[in-house]
């Protein structure tokens, strides 16, 4: 494996846009299993460590903003109004979509006079949901009108504070492994102090301050891509090593590994990934419904839960029973395709089309005539 720092980045990156359609399905999983008959549990750790889909996807954002914006970080291009404006306008189409979903079922519940537990669903959360700060402090804990939204809390923070992570990508841009230390240093700290506020570790932080979990994943995935540029594997060694440590990873998951370790090894794993588009190894990866589904991925993270809680309603209302019940054996594969399909069709029909009218707008607002900074063509990853 080569080193070349100043060789050309590739522009595309689709092994990256395919796995998050894993992640988010993994994420659905482990919230699914909480509510089927089966004890999956006890057989293997893979579902419940899927969670930690969350933390990659943390790990993600760094490095693929990074990427995006690598030319104008380098060159001086870098406008922090229309960075936002676009991170505005990936996350906040869908993310208010589903809170007015969410919002209607509330209001219906309580037209009819549905049983339900409206602890979660307050003036303050909502307010605090609508903001995307629900995950920045402990006082608004449980005040969250739609559990994934927390890690989008997490997200806006790292995105409001991208500077200081591209500062320090870019002044340690030859020194990665100082960065990927600093990043090590960040998630010791972090852990500590979530330790000592909540008794739990980091990698649980989630609208009780989960924005400690994504300070310190968010620069390990700017080091990791400072580390990417430098970095020329010839394919047989892309595909081990994706390969290996994509086992590796299940292996970690299956036995229930210290959930910090599993986030440390996310980093290589993420990284061999990326390669394969360097050694010309990622074709298989790159097939039209699989890039659909990574491209869908974050409305499917997003709706998945709304749609569990209003069909158990809706049926615990029409057949007199706890909406706690257990799911029946038909209703999850059911509940999957109709949570598969609102997604697709969230990310086609509202996520793509406001986020192609908001970024226009952006650019009316702040006009340039420089080369895009972003790749690939004028349009940043979605991360």
């Amino acid at each position: 494996m080569r080193s070349d720092p100043n060789a050309t980045q590739p522009s595309d990156l689709p092994a990256l846009t395919t796995i998050r359609f894993v992640l988010a399905a993994g994420v659905v999983l482990f919230h699914y299993q909480l509510q089927w008959p089966w004890d999956t549990l006890s057989a293997t750790g893979l579902i419940e460590r899927a969670r930690l889909g969350v933390d990659i996807f943390f790990i993600l954002s760094g490095f693929v903003l990074t990427h995006a914006y690598r030319a104008a970080l380098a060159e001086g291009r870098f406008h922090y109004g229309r960075f936002m404006a676009a991170r505005f306008a990936r996350i906040y189409p869908a993310h208010l979509a589903v809170l007015a979903f969410v919002l209607a079922m509330v209001i219906v519940a309580v037209l009819i006079g549905a049983e339900f537990d409206d602890r979660n669903f307050t003036g303050i959360g909502l307010g605090a949901t609508l903001l995307l700060v629900h995950a920045w402090f402990p006082a608004v804990y449980d005040a969250d009108w739609n559990g994934p939204s927390w890690s989008l809390s997490a997200e806006w923070f790292a995105y409001l504070a991208f500077p200081a992570y591209a500062w320090i990508g870019l002044k340690l841009r030859d020194r990665p492994w100082l960065v990927l230390g600093l990043a090590a240093g960040l998630f010791a700290g972090c852990d500590l102090a979530y330790q000592q506020l909540f008794g739990q570790t980091v990698v649980h932080a989630e609208n009780n301050m989960g924005v400690l979990r994504i300070l310190p994943e968010f620069l390990y995935g700017v080091g990791l891509y400072r580390l990417f540029e430098r970095l020329k594997p010839s394919r047989p060694v892309a595909i081990a090593a994706a390969l290996g440590l994509s086992m590796l990873m299940l292996a970690l998951m299956h036995v229930r590994a210290d959930d910090r370790l599993i986030v440390v090894i996310a980093g290589p794993f993420v990284l061999a990934l990326a390669l394969l588009a360097k050694a010309g190894a990622d074709k298989g990866l790159a097939r039209p419904w699989m890039l659909l589904g990574g491209e869908a991925s974050y409305a499917l993270y997003l709706i998945h839960m709304p749609i569990l809680i209003g069909w158990k309603g809706v049926n615990a209302l029409l057949t007199d029973r706890p909406s706690d019940y257990v799911l029946a054996v038909w209703e999850i594969p059911l509940l999957l395709a109709i949570s598969l399909l609102a997604a697709v069709a969230l990310h086609r029909h509202i996520e793509a089309p406001a986020r192609v009218y908001l970024r226009r707008q952006a650019n009316r607002l702040w006009p340039t005539t420089a080369k895009t900074p972003m790749s690939p063509g004028s349009q940043p990853p979605d991360v």
